[in-house]
């Protein structure tokens, strides 16, 4: 038995109530004598399974998708206006904050191809000279912004 299927089984005992385990080299062994590794081959139900349920979020519909410009910008006072931390939405800058001139403040975005499911949400504009499919992504630091640079790639719009 693997270390890990031994610890997961030591977790499954405890918190089911089984408790006095000691480990003793390799072997689990509760206080009354029951060698739990030998149990354990007699338990394939615990094999491939997590010890509690957990709530998995729902998966986003995509309602359009769209190829567009994705650059990247941070609070420095350089690039935005005289309030550098809050977006034209009111909000805080934070990580997943996204600029557009074409979408509503709130609406949500990914881009699968750099970013996976991440979602990012639209709380921020850019500047009017900008075209509607250009995205802005706020990035910590302006090294970051900088490294990101001038991508091109299909963004989905989730619901």
């Amino acid at each position: 038995m693997l270390v890990k299927d031994k610890l997961r089984l030591v977790a499954i005992l405890a918190l089911s109530g089984v408790f006095g385990v000691y480990f003793l080299g390799l072997k689990v062994q509760a206080e009354n004598g029951v060698v739990m590794e030998e149990l354990a081959h007699n338990l394939s139900v615990i094999e491939n399974t997590t010890l509690l349920p957990s709530a998995q979020p729902p998966v986003p519909d995509v309602s359009q998708t769209m190829n567009v410009v994705l650059t990247a910008y941070s609070s420095s006072v350089d690039e935005t206006d005289d309030t550098p931390f809050i977006t034209a939405s009111g909000r805080t800058v934070q990580d997943g904050i996204v600029a557009n001139n074409l979408l509503r403040f709130g609406d949500k975005i990914r881009i699968p191809e750099l970013f996976g499911d991440k979602i990012f949400e639209v709380q921020d504009r850019m500047n009017q000279r900008m075209e509607s499919y250009h995205f802005d992504i706020w990035m910590p630091s302006k090294e970051q912004a900088l490294h990101f640079g001038f991508q091109n790639a299909e963004i989905e719009i989730v619901d």
